[in-house]
């Protein structure tokens, strides 16, 4: 034996915890504290230090709307399994009263359809998302504090021993599970505490660490006013997530055109072409999507309405065309956004080039890539 005096730094993480931290801040904006503890969680399951009969991790994630809550654990399935889909979605609001827990898990025998009933929460269901690369689910129960008491007592078995009962006494196993649970309670009171010249209209809450601490507090003391201590112990991370700024959704609205663009290289009609916005459409954009009340969300509809929809127009009336680069600007007269045909005839790699110039273009993107080498392999032969 050789002893050693060596101070280790228990602060670093492991390469497949640091990826993911990287894919998250890729894709969630301004929620550092949520992003952190999701990845020390999943380090904690990498590892195999985490609790053996209890889920792999368990969230309430509370905040203002268009915060980010339910985006969170789509990023964190795209960034694990690839896709963002892949979450068992419980929309809490279906489930506020008692009877209806049997959407979740099924009639006992002898009452009537119980044949018929399917459970949503099956072991089935749970597995469907699983990849060799990572066997894991991510269930998110949606709006939490909608469900009725018969909901919360069900996820007491579910958060301390990872098991759940069905109807017809089938047991379901939730140890290789994330359970997340989304809430706006407190809401009414961060706004209160926040004020006008703050939250989406000028700067965020969190330059300010000691308001930043109030509306913190505002949103547990809610939540422990709303669940029982039975309910709240079980919860391994409660994350009140921070009201955005104008500086996290300027870098929202970027994510936002990056995936109307990866909508366009993907479509299905085959017209892939590139746009580009001047900073004066941006501004817009982001004047008719700031809404402190909504968040993000009237961001992403600001998006749909004044450039998707207008871009939509141009593919069906056939004034775009495969190869053709846009540049979108503003008509400060009208104020209204123009859509400027600049060039025409560019091929996808190039197109690719003026969109990704430093990373690599999705999926999507490059099999169009491969089918037009292969295209022109045989014109050449």
């Amino acid at each position: 034996m050789t002893r050693v005096q060596k101070v280790l730094n228990a602060n670093l993480v492991g390469r497949q915890a640091e990826k993911l931290d990287r894919n998250l801040h890729k894709r969630i904006v301004g929620q550092e504290e949520a992003v952190d503890q999701v990845v020390k969680v999943y380090q904690t399951y990498l590892a195999g230090m985490n609790n053996q009969g209890r889920p792999i991790g368990t969230f309430l994630f509370m905040g203002p709307t268009g915060s980010g809550k339910t985006r969170m654990v789509e990023a964190l399935a795209e960034s694990l399994v690839g896709d963002a889909r892949a979450v068992i979605k419980i929309d809490c609001a279906e489930f506020q009263h008692s009877h209806e827990i049997a959407k979740l898990i099924g009639s006992p025998p002898g009452y009537l359809g119980h044949r018929e009933t399917h459970p949503l929460l099956s072991q089935e269901t749970l597995n469907q998302y699983q990849t060799e690369q990572c066997k894991l689910s991510f269930v998110l129960f949606d709006e939490i504090e909608k469900a009725s008491d018969a909901l919360w007592n069900l996820l007491l078995g579910i958060l301390d021993k990872a098991t759940l009962t069905l109807g017809d006494n089938r047991r379901v196993d939730f140890t290789r599970s994330l359970i997340f649970m989304t809430s706006n309670l407190g809401s009414a009171e961060m706004s209160n505490i926040i004020s006008p010249g703050m939250g989406f209209v000028e700067a965020a809450p969190a330059a300010d660490s000691r308001l930043w601490d109030k509306i913190s507090r505002a949103g547990l003391d809610a939540a422990r006013k709303k669940f029982t201590p039975e309910f709240l112990n079980r919860i391994d991370k409660s994350v009140v997530f921070k009201p955005l700024g104008d500086e996290q959704l300027k870098k929202i609205l970027d994510l936002e055109l990056g995936y109307v663009q990866q909508r366009i290289f993907a479509s299905a009609q085959g017209v892939q072409f590139v746009f580009q916005l001047t900073d004066a459409a941006k501004s817009y954009l982001l004047r008719e999507g700031t809404d402190m009340k909504y968040g993000a969300r009237h961001l992403k509809r600001a998006v749909e309405r004044h450039l998707v929809y207008p871009l939509s127009n141009l593919i069906a009336t056939e004034q775009v065309h495969a190869g053709d680069m846009l540049r979108v600007d503003l008509d400060s007269g009208i104020d209204k956004l123009i859509f400027c045909k600049e060039a025409e005839g560019l091929p996808i790699y190039a197109m690719a080039s003026q969109v990704y110039p430093e990373s690599v273009p999705p999926a999507g993107t490059a099999a169009i890539m491969v089918k037009e080498q292969q295209a022109g392999h045989r014109r050449a032969s």
